[in-house]
């Protein structure tokens, strides 16, 4: 019986080992031909990461990545995109270079947009997926929501506004159902744990003060996670409002909208229209639509002008933008809501017949989302607030300054301490210890 003779193999003929599985960040781009930034933001929507070989072939400094990983982003539509908008970029610069602005103009509306909706599908098969990976999606929403407009950073100011907005919506959707369990306050933010169809999602939202950006941060590829994240929430608030037969996105008062009240404005509008059936509630939404547009047509100028006064004020910080207003009532009960859990039933009425006030100075956007959340009745100083701070049925005031213009022996002062507590323990906890200066 002849042997078979094993053939001599000549170098770089064919790869064997981890040669042949992996590839370095290097050749990934050269087999890809495209640069650094649109291979990392590639990365990032397709979720592809690096990877460690157990015999680092080209040397401990190199990323390695999976050949079919690099193979997966080949295919990938989204590539083509953006070298159409490559060229398309270099057609503004050439126009922009012979003095043709009317016709860089044009060509800047028509820059092609890339969608991400395909890669939602493909990444999250199953609603419970998608809320399984919400962590860093709400933490990094949050945080855009409290960062200012800044042309330097390339955080524009429509994209603070509808991170603001999914933000807003998330919050009301939570508290109206009462699947907020937990909160804590620390010196990064205010952790938040809410429970969704079983999947616990835990979350950091800043604090409600004057956030800046320094150089440091890699804006950049925030901007990238931001570009998947957004769509990913709105798709998750479109589904968890149709489950509880609410019209997706909601329809705010005009006026609410203005004064910043946006949680306020959802409020109101998940009260009008929770109880009602589905159809119910779409051809009424509609109607509502409809005589909207018949009244607002002769103001419609004054809107517009009203919008951008406040797109001004925004821009300029007059305006206070993480002002919640508004997750009131979305706590009343609803008659046809189905059974709920042992949890739930605890959230929902530890507040219960509780009324709270908020003075000024007390961290009123948490507040507003946890109170609610938890039962409780809750108002604040300032315009488009439920009752006033006179009203002798409030049962409790959180302060956090000694000096009291006014004090009423009806109700307890206590500090915004005390509510995040009792979240946590789920009883009512004495007050003694919480009072102004403890």
């Amino acid at each position: 019986m002849v042997k078979a003779v094993k053939h001599y193999r000549p170098p770089g003929k064919k790869k064997e080992g981890n040669a042949a599985k992996f590839v370095t960040r290097s050749q990934a781009l050269k087999q890809l031909q495209i640069n650094l930034p649109l291979f990392r933001k590639l990365c990032i929507l397709k979720g592809v990461t690096p990877r460690e070989p157990k015999k680092k072939f080209k040397g401990t400094h190199q990323t390695y990545y999976h050949v079919k990983d690099v193979a997966f982003l080949h295919h990938e539509p989204l590539l083509e995109i953006h070298r159409e908008i490559r060229v398309h970029e270099r057609k503004i610069k050439k126009a922009e270079a012979k003095k043709n602005l009317e016709r860089a103009k044009r060509l800047r509306e028509k820059t092609p947009k890339p969608k991400i909706d395909r890669i939602i599908r493909q990444r999250y098969p199953r609603f419970v997926d998608a809320l399984g990976e919400l962590d860093d999606c709400l933490s990094m929403v949050h945080l855009f929501a409290a960062l200012p407009a800044a042309e330097s950073k390339k955080i524009d100011i429509e994209c603070v506004h509808k991170c603001r907005r999914l933000a807003h919506e998330w919050q009301a959707f939570i508290s109206r159902t009462h699947k907020l369990r937990k909160a804590f306050v620390s010196v990064k933010g205010i952790y938040y744990q809410a429970e969704v169809e079983g999947q616990k999602i835990t979350w950091l939202t800043p604090h409600s003060l004057q956030q800046v950006v320094s150089d440091d941060v890699d804006v950049i590829t925030m901007l990238n996670f931001l570009q998947l994240y957004e769509p990913l929430l709105g798709f998750v608030n479109f589904r968890l409002y149709h489950s509880i037969n609410l019209k997706y996105p909601p329809i705010l008062d005009p006026r609410l909208e203005a004064l910043a009240a946006d949680l306020y404005a959802l409020s109101r509008y998940a009260n009008a229209n929770v109880n009602a059936v589905p159809s119910v509630v779409n051809s009424e939404a509609s109607q509502v639509a409809e005589s909207e547009q018949g009244d607002a047509k002769p103001k419609r100028d004054d809107i517009e002008h009203e919008k951008s006064e406040l797109r001004l004020a925004q821009l300029q910080h007059q305006l206070p933008t993480n002002e919640p207003g508004a997750l009131m009532q979305l706590v009343e009960e609803a008659a046809s809501e189905e059974e709920v859990d042992q949890d739930t039933r605890e959230c929902k009425n530890l507040f219960k017949d509780l009324k709270f006030f908020l003075s000024r100075e007390v961290p009123r956007e948490s507040l507003l989302f946890v109170i609610p959340a938890f039962g409780g009745i809750v108002s604040w100083e300032g315009e488009g607030a439920p009752f006033q701070e006179s009203d002798q049925s409030i049962t409790h005031q959180i302060v956090d300054r000694d000096s009291q213009g006014h004090k009423f022996l009806s109700r307890e002062y206590v500090q915004p301490q005390w509510v995040f507590d009792s979240v946590n323990a789920r009883i009512i906890l004495p007050t003694v210890d919480y009072m102004v200066g403890r």
